[in-house]
């Protein structure tokens, strides 16, 4: 089973929706989205049902047992994230500051505070006759997101039909702990830029962590015809850097309206729906010579 990974080096370029479309044309038997912070490819998957949840334990974090604590202050006053705070007459710990290092477990004269398991996000993972999803929500305010990556396509890549050709795995954008974690194990990357300033810069350091995975990669320019000058400069910095640019995608209202129906834009006709298209047999096409 070959895995393609879409990244973009912002968010907002297009990266879900060209996930979306890629499923959709390809028929894909599993899939996932690895955008653990503010996951949406569910959106479209409505008719999968319910999923099977299960609870991920990222960091295990501090608890003080109250009947053994004498109130020494050791363990506030080593706290590098001040995460211990004294109140009602006793000491807590505040559990979105702790980031269980557990100084405070090996600095405690009594052993009053052990390092618990805790829940840090929620795995998901739907099935069709036909496919599977994974999917996860890492709960507000934990850390651990590239490890909860991780886990999203362990699963996907576990409950996957035997006859699965191609996996499609929608990224997190910009350059840390997920989208390290989703490089991971997958053949091809294909990025979603955008032709702004700030579109082109982000690309460059997308693309830099990428190559440090020793990955094929790919480029396709989303509403390019916004602004044509920084497309061609997108295209230039693609031949300088030898990465096959496979397509530019126009701006359509259509797409706009796709997504507020719930649809994959690839069930909309119009100029995104064909050049998207045009994309997916291109990035097919190079996958199958990197082979």
């Amino acid at each position: 089973m070959k895995q393609l990974l879409i990244l973009s080096g912002k968010g907002g370029t297009g990266k879900t929706t060209l996930s979306s479309a890629f499923i959709y044309l390809s028929r894909a038997r599993a899939y996932a989205d690895c955008d653990v912070d503010a996951p949406n490819l569910h959106l479209i998957n409505r008719k999968m049902g319910t999923p099977e949840t299960s609870n991920f334990y990222g960091l295990s974090k501090a608890k003080i047992d109250q009947s053994k604590c004498n109130w020494c202050d050791i363990c506030m006053e080593n706290c590098r994230f001040n995460a211990i705070v004294f109140e009602n007459n006793h000491y807590k710990v505040d559990s979105l500051a702790c980031e269980g290092c557990s100084l405070c477990v090996e600095l405690c004269p009594l052993q009053a505070i052990e390092s618990i398991p805790t829940v840090t996000g929620e795995l998901m993972l739907y099935r069709s006759p036909e496919s599977i999803f994974s999917t996860a929500q890492l709960k507000t305010g934990s850390g651990n997101s590239g490890k909860l990556v991780s886990e999203v396509k362990k699963r996907m890549k576990e409950a996957a039909p035997e006859e699965t050709t191609l996996a499609i795995i929608d990224g997190s954008p910009g350059i840390g702990c997920p989208v390290i974690a989703s490089l991971s194990g997958v053949d091809t990357v294909l990025f979603v830029a955008e032709p702004s300033l700030s579109g082109i810069s982000d690309l460059e350091r997308v693309v830099k962590t990428a190559r440090n995975f020793q990955l094929s990669c790919a480029v396709c320019i989303n509403k390019f015809d916004l602004n044509p000058e920084r497309a061609r400069e997108i295209e230039a910095y693609c031949s300088r850097e030898d990465i096959p640019c496979v397509g530019r995608i126009p701006f359509d209202a259509a797409v706009n309206r796709a997504i507020n129906q719930g649809l994959c834009i690839s069930q909309v006709p119009g100029p995104a729906q064909a050049a998207i298209e045009t994309v997916y047999q291109n990035i097919t096409r190079l996958m199958e010579l990197a082979s």
